[in-house]
């Protein structure tokens, strides 16, 4: 069935499944926003936008990078090189997507509404930077990095500074995967003209520069805390989140990328999630009045 066919392959192509890794963030910026859980409307629309947000980005850097991906043997099978996809299609997954993002930012309040091209304009236009500068990474990081702000204003119809906090966190935290990441494009990279810091850095020194990206992401989840007056499961959600953060770097080294993959995909996903529960527990708890 042709129908059922394009919605796996297109599923498969925006990695669906990886929303848990900026979902959680934004989710604790509701939660701190509404000082507890938010309303189901809240809710229900902060999660179509970020899940459509999510979607025409993963489109949209598919369709800038389909030429770059027919040429690296690593993404030579995806979707759109592949001839799976036609441009036309995805070009019309990322308007509709697009389209859906702007309809939920209506739906919480005016502030979002106004801003959702801003955040359009951010999440789209990063597939376009690793063609100029080697700091995509970082930009990559924003891009996931403002969900977090984003759910505040969706909450508050406002922006609180302490938010930027928990915004800097996860840029400099995808930023840092997204450096291992590229470690396995580094040849490719620099055939091909792209910019990242493997290429200009190498692999061992790029591991480094990650570690330091994370230690950073821990130093302003620390500064969030206090920021924010939270509790002592906001601090063990921390620890978590540095032993877990530990263990993915003890998986790849200069001399053996293989696991890189388990590194990217799961570990990350597991980090969001156990820093969401343990902040989402504190949350509940402090304003109940339990602790």
């Amino acid at each position: 069935m042709p129908l059922l066919r394009n919605a796996r392959i297109t599923l498969e192509m925006i990695k669906w499944e990886h929303s848990v890794f900026a979902l959680p963030f934004a989710l604790c910026g509701a939660m701190l926003a509404a000082r507890g859980a938010p309303t189901l409307h809240q809710l229900l629309w902060i999660v179509v936008a970020m899940v459509s947000a999510r979607s025409a980005a993963m489109a949209f850097n598919r369709l800038a990078d389909a030429s770059l991906d027919a040429a690296n043997p690593r993404t030579q099978a995806r979707a759109l090189p592949a001839g799976e996809l036609t441009s036309n299609f995805v070009r019309n997954f990322v308007g509709v997507s697009s389209v859906v993002f702007v309809i939920a930012a209506f739906e919480l309040n005016r502030l979002a509404f106004l801003l959702s091209p801003v955040a359009l304009a951010i999440i789209l236009l990063y597939s376009y930077t690793k063609r100029w500068t080697r700091w995509s990474h970082l930009v990559l990081g924003l891009a996931l990095g403002i969900a977090p702000a984003a759910a505040w204003i969706a909450v508050r119809g406002s922006l609180d500074s302490r938010i930027l906090l928990l915004t800097a966190a996860v840029t400099f935290w995808v930023a840092g995967f997204d450096v291992l990441y590229a470690c396995q494009d580094y040849v490719f990279d620099e055939q091909a003209g792209l910019h990242s810091i493997p290429r200009y850095c190498g692999i061992a020194r790029s591991l480094w520069i990650a570690r330091s990206l994370h230690l950073i992401m821990l130093v302003l989840l620390a500064l969030l805390i206090f920021a924010f007056g939270l509790g002592p499961l906001s601090i063990i959600g921390v620890a978590v989140v540095f032993l877990l953060l530990g263990y993915e770097h003890s998986l790849v080294s200069k001399d053996d990328l293989s696991k890189l993959n388990a590194a990217f995909f799961t570990m990350n996903g597991v980090i969001a999630v156990v820093f969401f529960i343990f902040m989402a527990l504190d949350i509940i708890l402090q304003h109940s009045g339990t602790i």
